[in-house]
């Protein structure tokens, strides 16, 4: 299926543009609405006095919350335009973080996390198939505009970096009792305003609905090692994701310290758009996967052997520099090997046991760090996950 654009239209005329625009819908679903959490767990758990297994549960709520929406955004998508899906749940994604500042009951918290997970599925799957798009009426730069959407996590990530730590240190100039509502607030207004930016020109994409009988071209089977070894990514890099900051703190780690390691980890997210996209243009089967995750197990288990600041850098830069690309890698196999019509189905397939194994990831790693070992225990067992889905992906072939 090919694409004709106008010719006069944004997408066509300026793709990184529009690309960039559209990769503000990742920053918002996963950089500002999911990492951020990160540096928001060490004062809510001294605050509230969290377990580390009702920590994780936080973002196991949060990878719930995805894994409905992943299942609601392929119907979704057959009746709307995919822009309606992206802006919509751009729109409640920012609300609902908002909202988050307004509450302490952990109870409340985790359907906060549900919700915005919801969202935040909304938001990835419908951007994935627009930056998809864009990518047709570019082909000799699909990887790379690919490649941009999913590397906008990484601005959301040095974003939150960034603003976390002032909003904490604002409400706690002003005697605020929780100082990390603010932050869920300053977080939640700036979706906000990245969605009012992002609108315009994410329009300009086709988002046509997806054809009534689309999902009956995808099949399973075909694509069981890939769906595999993405399900052990996201059981593996969600422990990295969630607890990697409170560990840097329990080693002793200056405030201005993670704030440089979670913007450096941010930047090298925005960075691996170009690094590797030649790779993803190139393999036409689980490769990019297979190496991408082998990587990443390293980056994830350096923190779980040593304390050394220079080799907790060079961990948050590997790993910045790979997880989203992994993800990249997953809508690169649905490109290269479905077509073009039955694209949304392909990636939410892919997004469903992605969020599987982030229901399963943060849990699971909480439970075994409050047993002995501690965050590094944890660490190994998200690594072994990592490594274990590089194995099962290096076993799917192109179709």
């Amino acid at each position: 299926m090919a694409i004709q654009p106008d010719p006069q239209s944004l997408a066509a005329r300026r793709p990184f543009l529009t690309a960039f625009a559209l990769s503000l819908g990742a920053a918002i679903s996963l950089g500002l609405s999911r990492f951020s959490y990160a540096l928001l767990l060490p004062p809510m758990r001294a605050d509230l006095g969290w377990s580390y297994l009702l920590s994780g549960s936080m973002n196991t709520g949060n990878a719930l919350g995805y894994f409905i929406g992943a299942l609601v955004t392929p119907l979704l998508m057959r009746r709307y335009r995919a822009q309606t899906a992206l802006v919509g749940g751009a729109l409640l994604a920012g609300v609902i973080m908002m909202l988050s500042g307004l509450v302490v009951d952990a109870n409340l918290l985790i359907v906060q996390r549900v919700l915005a997970g919801i969202a935040s599925s909304f938001i990835f799957i419908s951007g994935g198939v627009l930056a998809a798009r864009l990518s047709m009426l570019h082909p000799q730069r699909a990887g790379l505009l690919i490649g941009i959407y999913y590397g906008g996590t990484g601005f959301g990530i040095a974003l939150s970096a960034l603003l976390v730590p002032l909003a904490l240190s604002i409400a706690s100039a002003h005697g605020a009792a929780h100082a990390w509502q603010w932050a869920w607030v300053a977080l939640g207004a700036v979706c906000l305003l990245a969605t009012l930016v992002m609108a315009l020109p994410s329009a300009r994409i086709d988002g046509t609905p997806s054809a009534p009988g689309a999902h009956g071209n995808f099949r399973l089977r075909p694509f069981a090692f890939g769906l595999a070894g993405y399900l052990m990514f996201g059981v593996g890099y969600i422990g990295y994701m969630t607890f990697v900051i409170a560990l840097l703190k329990e080693q002793g780690m200056s405030a201005s310290s993670i704030t440089c390691f979670y913007l450096v980890l941010g930047l090298a997210v925005m960075a691996s758009s170009r690094v590797w996209a030649r790779m993803l243009d190139h393999f036409k089967g689980g490769q990019s996967m297979a190496i991408l995750n082998g990587l990443l197990g390293l980056a994830t288990i350096l923190p779980a052997l040593t304390a050394a600041p220079p080799l907790m850098f060079a961990s948050g830069v590997l790993f910045g520099g790979i997880f989203l690309s992994l993800v990249a890698s997953t809508t690169a196999l649905v490109r290269h090997n479905l077509p073009a019509h039955a694209w949304s189905s392909g990636i939410s397939a892919f997004t469903t046991v992605f969020a599987l194994g982030q229901i399963i990831g943060p849990s699971v790693i909480g439970w075994i760090a409050d047993g002995p070992g501690g965050l590094q225990r944890g660490l190994v067992f998200s690594a072994l996950a990592l490594f274990t889905g590089a194995l099962l992906a290096s076993r799917q072939r192109a179709l």
